[in-house]
Parts: C-alpha cells; structure tokens; sequence
C-alpha cells in the first residue's frame, strides 16, 4: 500500500524543510508510543530526557523504557496511562525538521485532536491491528478530511500481536483507503508497524518482509510539503499601524503584519476591505530593508501611496482578485467549550486580525464523524466536541474565503463576548470534500 516518495526534503540552498504533523487514532492504539519510539530510535532524546524515561519507567515496574512516557508529560496522563492534552515534541534528522502532535484518543477530547491537526501538512492514525477499524478511527480519519491535511499515514500498529499477518494489514488498509478516499483525502499511505517491538517505524521490519514500501520515519522525510501559498490570491491583514512619527521618519506610516496567501508587488494595485478604498503600493519592508515583492508567509510592512484610514483587522487585497464581502458566513464549526452553542447565540468572530460581532442564525445539521458523512439535522445545541454546520450574521462585512481554498483565511473563533472564552473553530464553507473533487 505505501510507496516511496521520490522527492527531496531540501529546501533552497540546501536547507532542510519542516514538517507538521499529529498522530491521532483510538484509545490505547499506541499513539503515545510510536511517537517515543520515532523519538528514541531517531536518537532525538536527550541525555537527561533518558535518564528521566528510565526512571519513570523503573517506577512503573519496567524493566524497560516505557516510550509513550516521552510525550505523555501531564500528571494525570502518567497516571492513568492515557493521552489527555496535545503533546507538541521538536526533532530533526538529517532530511528534515518536524514539529509532532501527539492527540488524544479518546472521544471526550475531540476538541484537543481539531487543536492538534489544524495546522498539520500530514496525520498518522493509527488502528490496532488486532480491533480494526473502530469509530474512533473513523471520526480521526473524518476530522483530517475535514481540516483538509493533504497527506494520512494510516499505521495500522500491533502487527507484532497480530502475527505480522499480511492479510491483516491488507483487510484493514483497504477498508480505511475507501473511507478516507470517500471523504475526500487527497493522498493516503498504509504502513504496518509494531511501535513496541520498532518494526517499520525507524527501521524496516525482518518480520514483514512482504512489505516493500516505506517506514513511517523514511515516509515523513521524503512526502512534499505544499504550503507554497505564493501562487493563491493575495491576503494581507494588517496586524499592526506603525508610525514612529521621529525627525528621522516624520510621515512614514506603514502597515504591518504577516501575509496570509499570494504575493504583493511595489506599483501594484489593491484595495482595502472593508472600506473598499483603492489605492498602490508604494513599498515593501522586510526586516526594515525595502523590498520589491513579498510572498507567503513572509511578515513585512506595506506603505501605501495614498493616507487612508487604515486600522488592524482592515485586509489588503489585489484590486484584481479582491474577494466579496458578505455578511452572512456558512461554516462548519468544531464546538470547544463546554458550554452549549445555541441558535440566537451573541459571539465573536475573529478571523484573522479582525473581530466582528455575530450572531447564531441556524444550526442546519450536526455530523456523526464516527460515520462519515452521517448528518444528524436539526441539533436543539451544540456540546462540547460536537462538529456542525453552523449559519452566522455578522455585524460588519468579512472577506472570507473558503477553507477549501485556504486554510488560513478561510478559518475563524466564535469568542463568548462575556468572558472572552473560545467557543468553536470554524472553517468557511462545505465541509467535505468528495473524492471527485465536489463539495458535501
């Protein structure tokens, strides 16, 4: 099922890439524990992190270093032998950097897994090789869909406890390929592993060797990383208003902030949204040296030829491809907070450097991600983890692009205006995508 990705993990001049990515699956499936054992067998531990491990382990009764400690760091995840929190670990190998979520798999902290894999360029979900596939697996597998990751690693772990049976594997990655091609996932590789034992994680695996594709370390230095978001339309939200107002720079104002998606030009044309005054780019900064263009997602400052009435939230687009303004968002929300969303609820809408007013119009269907594409129309609420398509008024006008376009414009928190408690992440516009390239 997997096959090796001909590519380089260099970047310009011989520098390495980063690599995103979180590991998801179902309770005790061994998250935790691949992701010690990409760190231990990669030799990305420290002196003191290991003397620490083996003495917890020792405590525990181990004879020998419990790897899924590496990245349960909470107390009561130590306690209980479960992951509960996101744990973010830093590593690098010779191909690349990477920047690893370790997500919760239990049902109760979905909401920690849409944290984890939001910002991902890859998921591993892993199933155990003795359950198959569960719900949990499914609704991990409908979350990366959801949140458009472009590459799944399905891991199917434990073969050592199933033994290394190819059928096994063979039954399990056809049937989770379906279900993630069905919901759309653009690229999907099957690797089957044993994190305990190390088979196909670091090392290729001798008791597996029906098996001819990658390990799982060999797949994340080699698969592309596509955040090149030079050639979408161009978004830039101003962050922040400098005018230093000094002998040396009396009238100098400029716009700062990071550019979201596309590339600007000095002489270049763009308007302003809301307000949808027109005016040029006089100048780029970069690290206060002037520049004649900037990309994605290079942080700069943009000076306009024109003295507008600009202010943080105000986006700058290409008067060529300025996006329409709408009042009226249909999204699919991921509800975080224990308090329930409900419609005629007031929020706040903050997307990227603006925060609006809104309100809950309508709450049309509630997605049983345990089932795929299963709707559940009507919810009275909406609870903590549930996942739902959500219509929302705003009291100003929003540039907002679909998240299937882009991840970072198309994105956004509903803010309870009371205590400023994050409530859902939504992503604008359809939720899935079909394996034909249509919304659903």
């Amino acid at each position: 099922m997997g096959t090796t990705i001909e590519q380089t993990a260099e970047g310009p001049a011989g520098t390495t890439t980063l690599l995103r990515f979180a590991t998801a699956g179902s309770v005790d499936d061994g998250k935790s524990t691949l992701v010690g054992r990409l760190l231990y067998d990669s030799k990305s531990v420290l002196a003191d992190q290991l003397e620490a491990l083996e003495q917890a382990s020792r405590n525990r009764g181990r004879d020998t270093p419990d790897l899924a400690l590496l990245t349960d760091g909470l107390r009561a995840e130590r306690e209980q032998g479960i992951t509960i929190d996101v744990a973010y670990r830093y590593f690098a190998t010779k191909r690349r950097r990477f920047i690893l979520a370790d997500s919760p798999g239990h049902e109760q902290y979905t909401r920690n897994m849409v944290t984890g894999t939001s910002t991902a360029d890859l998921a591993v979900v892993l199933v155990d090789a003795r359950k198959g596939v569960v719900e949990q697996t499914r609704r991990h597998v409908a979350i990366a869909a959801l949140l458009r990751v472009p590459h799944v690693v399905l891991a199917v772990n434990k073969m050592d406890l199933a033994g290394y049976d190819e059928a096994v594997f063979a039954r399990i990655a056809a049937q989770l390929t379906a279900y993630a091609t069905e919901l759309g996932v653009p690229e999907i590789t099957a690797i089957p592993i044993s994190a305990l034992a190390g088979d196909n994680v670091v090392e290729p695996s001798a008791n597996m060797d029906w098996y001819g594709g990658p390990t799982v370390l060999e797949h994340l230095e080699s698969v592309p990383v596509s955040r090149d978001l030079s050639g979408d339309h161009a978004r830039f939200p101003v962050q922040y208003v400098i005018r230093p107002q000094t002998a040396e720079h009396p009238d100098y104002r400029g716009y700062a902030g990071q550019i979201a998606a596309g590339s600007f030009h000095v002489g270049e044309s763009v308007t302003l949204l809301p307000s949808g005054q027109v005016t040029t780019i006089a100048a780029i900064d970069a690290l206060g040296v002037p520049v004649p263009s900037a990309s994605a997602p290079e942080s700069v400052t943009v000076l306009l030829a024109d003295a507008l009435d600009v202010a943080r939230g105000d986006l700058v687009v290409p008067t060529a491809a300025a996006p329409e303004l709408t009042r009226r968002i249909e999204a699919t929300v991921c509800h975080l907070h224990e308090r329930p969303l409900v419609v005629g609820a007031h929020v706040l809408l903050k997307h990227t450097t603006r925060t609006v007013k809104a309100i809950v119009k309508d709450l049309p269907y509630r997605m049983d991600t345990g089932h795929g594409l299963a709707r559940r129309p009507r919810p009275e609420s909406l609870t903590v983890n549930d996942i739902a398509k959500v219509v929302l008024h705003t009291s100003e006008p929003l540039a907002m692009d679909g998240y299937a376009h882009s991840r970072r414009t198309g994105s956004f928190l509903l803010i309870d205006p009371a205590d400023g408690a994050t409530l859902g992440a939504g992503m604008a516009g359809a939720a899935f995508t079909d394996g034909r390239g249509g919304g659903l």
